[in-house]
């Protein structure tokens, strides 16, 4: 099993590889290549999921684990002429969480740096800036990305309306917080660790696994959408993180989450008894909550017809949507309830 140093540094070689919604070419090579040197079939589908397959004992069940690899972003919207740079919000992000600072524009040719700006401070009431220090947050709206190019050279690097925007790479890094790991994009980097994990681990599962590394989930779960609607299942269940906030009683630490609930509606109740019995039997604890502002490509797929049985695990995470903190304890604990799962249920 592994130790938190090992699961840190998957999940920071995760991180450190950029799949925008959309734009998730990066991430699909490093994932290819991974599921192949486990040595289990693996493939791209047409909506740019990354599928692995273990074969179960009972070939005639099938459950599928999906964790989206998209992050975040922004999209362009417009070019200036002196090198400025409009976006608009890719999935649920704010500029004023990224604050100023570098991004990464990913051209068809060529990544540029460069700076989030929301403009000066030393200012007066005749500048429009004034009332983002004094009253309203800043909104995409009223920043901008500063790159110092022409317009030429930017159309040059294949940046032009629709190009994504992540937050830059150097400042995607990782570090640790005693037992925790903080960074951008835990959601769902983390989560894609732990289907790494699983692929390594589960030998001789009871159904046939799917592992589905999700795409375009942050922008209405398109990939798990598709997949659902591909392939019959017997259950679905999604990895994602679980928002700390006043409003649940969810406690951090080691203990992951089973949702009861989110904004897409209900998830199953009999399939959720049967991840607690699992938890129960290696002794650990989960946590229940239903959230407000949340979907999961489990939720969203049930809510659709996709599929009958769906069930979301996930971990406390704080400040999600932007520099995220977990316990690194609750994403193994994660791991362990998924591979009891997988190979001792009824």
């Amino acid at each position: 099993m592994w130790n938190y140093e090992q699961l840190f540094n998957r999940i920071e070689e995760l991180v450190m590889h950029h799949s925008p919604s959309g734009v998730e070419t990066e991430i699909n090579d490093f994932l290819l290549k991974k599921f192949a040197e486990i040595g289990i079939e693996v493939w791209c589908d047409r909506a740019d999921n990354i599928i692995a397959k273990i074969p179960g004992k009972n070939p005639d069940q099938k459950i599928a684990i999906t964790a989206h690899k998209d992050e975040i972003g922004a999209i362009v919207k417009s070019i200036g002429k002196d090198g400025k740079v409009e976006v608009r919000k890719l999935g649920g992000t704010f500029p004023w969480v990224y604050g100023e600072g570098v991004v990464d524009l990913l051209g068809d040719h060529q990544t540029i740096s460069g700076i989030l700006s929301f403009g000066s401070r030393h200012i007066s009431h005749e500048s429009p800036q004034k009332v983002q220090q004094e009253n309203t947050p800043v909104k995409w709206e009223n920043a901008w990305i500063e790159t110092k190019l022409t317009t030429a050279e930017l159309e040059a690097a294949g940046v032009y309306p629709g190009t994504r925007m992540v937050v830059g790479k150097h400042r995607k890094r990782p570090i640790r917080l005693n037992n925790h790991i903080a960074s951008y994009t835990l959601d769902n980097k983390a989560s894609v660790a732990i289907l790494l994990c699983l692929a390594e681990t589960l030998k001789q599962p009871i159904p046939d696994v799917y592992l589905v590394a999700s795409a375009k989930e942050e922008v209405g779960a398109i990939g798990a959408l598709f997949f659902t609607n591909n392939q019959k299942l017997d259950a679905l269940i999604a990895l994602e993180i679980c928002p700390l906030a006043q409003e649940y009683p969810i406690a951090d630490g080691e203990n992951p989450v089973l949702l009861i609930q989110d904004s897409y509606g209900i998830y199953d109740e009999y399939l959720n008894r049967e991840i607690r019995q699992c938890a129960k039997q290696i002794d650990i604890e989960l946590q229940l909550a239903t959230l407000s502002g949340f979907g999961s490509d489990a939720s969203i797929a049930m809510k659709f017809g996709h599929t009958a049985r769906a069930a979301c695990l996930s971990f406390p995470t704080q400040n999600t949507h932007g520099y995220e903190i977990a316990h690194l304890g609750a994403i193994l604990n994660c791991i362990q309830v998924l591979k009891k799962y997988c190979e001792f249920r009824e």
